[in-house]
């Protein structure tokens, strides 16, 4: 059976993720849900250079366009190899014919010169005129100095702010950080221990697989007053499965697909886009033009780019 639909949009991704499926797990198992950044993620964007950030992107661009996902809303992080990064991520959609919002995730983890290295990330970046939004990992690992030099970045381009917000209970306490911080211009990632009446504005970005395989609640998100839509986490750009997942969870179908189509006020181009869709794509078209034909992408060698991804995964899991 296939189904027309509009290009679909995945409100929240990693991009920078893509290579972790050449990794080793972790040396052991984790025991909690910052033991799973620690042993794996916080790893994993320690040691990609700009070379492997371009290279993850264009793997996961690619996978996104074999799911119908013509939009991606990117939160990234490579603290060793900031400068540019986000450029990097830009041309590597753009060559496989996926739009990108990027932004840099600022956090104190590195210290505070990281944190000032991120926020120049974003600040370079869109300054040039890139689409995105000022990142930032999540209030636990920032200081409110850090938190509020975002915001102040960000009310100054006039965007909005990309976080992670109460993903597990370590952050639980970002809702009193943030509070006299948001906009309705936000982007607020998991909500998963967010109380009811927060008062965040911004949009709530619901990632149910994540939560699930990050064993760290689920975050009911038909509670909050907030425009929600739907993100991945960085699994992969399969918005469609997280819908059901997401209607799974919450026992609505209509509720989850009305997430799914709040994507668009985030990316509204997306609406014109045209998906033919099986179990994955089998035709996209993304501003007039053909991208992917008959399950295979018409702008770049599918085949390369996966062999290329493979070596920089190898090399990647040598250092690990």
């Amino acid at each position: 059976m296939t189904l027309a639909t509009a290009g679909l949009v995945c409100a929240h991704h990693h991009l920078y993720s893509a290579l972790a499926r050449y990794l080793p797990g972790p040396a052991r198992e984790p025991q909690d849900f910052v033991e799973i950044l620690e042993l794996m993620w916080w790893r994993l964007d320690q040691a990609l250079t700009l070379d492997d950030v371009y290279w993850s992107a264009k793997l996961a661009a690619l996978d996104a366009l074999e799911a119908g996902c013509t939009s991606i809303v990117d939160h990234h992080e490579s603290p060793n190899a900031i400068e540019g990064s986000l450029d990097e991520i830009v041309r590597a959609c753009a060559e496989v014919g996926v739009r990108v919002s990027c932004a840099y995730g600022v956090t104190d983890r590195h210290g505070p010169e990281g944190a000032q290295r991120g926020l120049a990330e974003n600040e370079r970046f869109l300054k040039a005129g890139g689409r995105g939004l000022v990142g930032v990992h999540a209030a636990f690992t920032c200081t409110d100095e850090t938190l509020e030099a975002a915001a102040g970045l960000a009310a100054d381009l006039d965007v909005g702010v990309h976080i992670h917000v109460a993903e597990s209970e370590v952050d639980a306490g970002a809702a009193d950080r943030l509070r006299h911080l948001t906009n309705d211009d936000w982007l607020l990632v998991h909500g998963v221990h967010l109380p009811d009446d927060h008062g965040l504005a911004g949009t709530i970005v619901h990632n149910p697989r994540s939560n699930t395989a990050n064993g760290v609640g689920y975050a009911r998100p038909a509670r909050f007053a907030n425009r929600v839509v739907l993100g991945t986490d960085g699994i992969d750009a399969d918005v469609v499965t997280e819908m059901h997942a997401a209607a799974e969870l919450c026992g609505d179908e209509g509720l989850a697909r009305t997430w799914l189509t709040n994507g668009y006020e985030v990316f509204p181009e997306a609406r014109d886009d045209r998906v033919l869709q099986g179990d994955l794509a089998l035709s996209v078209i993304v501003d007039g033009e053909v991208v992917l034909h008959e399950g295979r992408a018409t702008r770049v060698d599918a085949a390369e780019i996966r062999a290329k991804a493979t070596e920089k995964g190898a090399a990647l899991a040598a250092r690990w």
